[in-house]
């Protein structure tokens, strides 16, 4: 079994979207046979997806992450248990005998082992800092279902008026449009941004990787 820690000043990393530095850890039997000390070689999210599938771990064990991020990494084959907290050390050795499930290990305000996004209330602000519409582009609008017009001029189900300005309500409808661009990590081949479609769930049309938020 091998997994990945972030971590910050011997502690678990607070915040895993801003984590540049993880151990990698392999534990047979319950008893730790190797270590190393790896740093991520880019700040993008998928890249730091595949770069942990290409150290092959079964796990990441962090602290707070993103819903985009998490699922991202899911995606390359890599489980994540999230909104760990407390010494490196203390946390490695806790993994490796099965007892993560502690609530000593827990983020403040986080459930249980399972620790759903929507269960851990000091997340709130962080991810909101972080990715602030979901899907990275700014704060997300709240408003009445209905017909209304986007703020493009455009025909939708919905309409809101959030920190941004305003923009399609969450039950549908056309706003101005692309917002920013998802780039290729592999040829750096760039296409609009869609409002509501993520960017690591589309293909590059000239390589076939995977893209990510610009």
């Amino acid at each position: 079994m091998k997994a990945a820690f972030s971590y910050l000043d011997n502690r678990i990393a607070p915040v895993f979207d801003t984590a540049r530095q993880i151990v990698l850890v392999e534990a047979v039997s319950r008893r730790i046979v190797r270590e190393s000390q790896e740093i991520f070689a880019d700040d993008l999210p998928v890249q730091k997806a595949i770069q942990l599938a290409e150290f092959s771990v079964n796990a990441l064990v962090c602290g707070a992450i993103s819903k985009q991020l998490q699922e991202m990494i899911v995606a390359y084959g890599t489980q994540v248990v999230p909104f760990v907290t407390g010494d490196l050390k203390e946390v490695i050795y806790a993994w490796a005998n099965n007892r993560l499930h502690d609530r000593r290990f827990t983020m403040p305000g986080c459930r249980g082992l399972g620790r759903q996004r929507f269960g851990c209330k000091v997340f709130k602000e962080q991810e909101d800092t972080i990715m602030p519409r979901g899907d990275g582009t700014g704060p997300q609008g709240t408003g009445k279902r209905g017909g209304g017009m986007g703020a493009g001029g455009g025909r939708g189900q919905g309409q809101s008026q959030g920190q941004g300005g305003q923009g399609a309500g969450r039950t549908g409808g056309a706003a101005a449009g692309a917002v920013g661009f998802c780039v290729c990590p592999q040829c750096k081949e760039r296409q609009p941004h869609q409002r509501g479609v993520p960017c690591f769930e589309q293909k590059c049309p000239k390589c076939g990787a995977t893209m990510a938020r610009e």
